[in-house]
């Protein structure tokens, strides 16, 4: 991959509402790390460019994978504007690169490989997404000639309405992390269980 590659944005701005807990389930101990900086690290291992968008209070642990310039931090105001707004912003941060691959910042076991793929994708696809066995997951690509309609992103929907109007390719992968996020305390353990046995998967090959 050059310097013009799609970047990598990871998405980590909204309050995980449905996580019960007294911490955000973004800092719950994931792999050695947490599970953001498991997303992190993992995503910066694809060697694609990386940027993450969150809030204040995951900038001192994200800023151990990443360099404050890659960090694009929101108010309280501009999260609450949904995930739409998080993905306008990093796109915007980052309009030169070759296309854009969106990453919840709650998926730690996507892989490397399936990152590169799905990058490697967008050169002759708009829109590419990974899918393990037939089913939708993450990341979603996106080529750069959607730029301007993704930096108009706003709301809950994400960029749903975008990938409803062009050519989508499913990517398939031997991964399933693609398809592993985490809403509740309950997918927290289903990954953390899963973790010791993936760990060594997870990383590519000679890594």
């Amino acid at each position: 991959m050059t310097a013009t590659s799609p970047t990598i944005i990871v998405v980590a701005a909204g309050q995980g509402s449905r996580f019960k807990g007294t911490e955000h389930k973004l800092s719950q101990p994931m792999g050695g790390s947490t599970v953001l900086g498991s997303t992190l690290r993992h995503a910066v291992e694809s060697r694609l460019p990386v940027l993450l968008v969150t809030t204040s209070p995951f900038v001192a642990a994200a800023s151990r994978e990443l360099a404050m310039r890659d960090i694009v931090v929101l108010s309280a105001a501009e999260a609450a504007r949904g995930m739409g707004h998080s993905i306008a912003a990093g796109v915007a941060e980052r309009a030169s690169a070759s296309g854009w691959l969106v990453l919840p910042g709650d998926m730690p076991l996507v892989r490397p490989s399936t990152l590169r793929a799905v990058a490697s994708a967008l050169d002759t696809h708009p829109v590419v997404y990974a899918q393990h066995r037939g089913r939708r997951g993450h990341p979603v690509g996106f080529a750069a000639e959607l730029y301007s309609e993704l930096v108009l992103l706003d709301g809950d929907e994400g960029a749903r309405r975008i990938v409803a109007r062009y050519p989508v390719r499913g990517e398939e992968v031997d991964d399933p992390g693609v398809l592993l996020d985490i809403d509740t305390r309950e997918d927290l353990e289903t990954l953390q269980q899963a973790v010791p046995h993936e760990g060594a998967d997870v990383r590519d090959p000679g890594r």
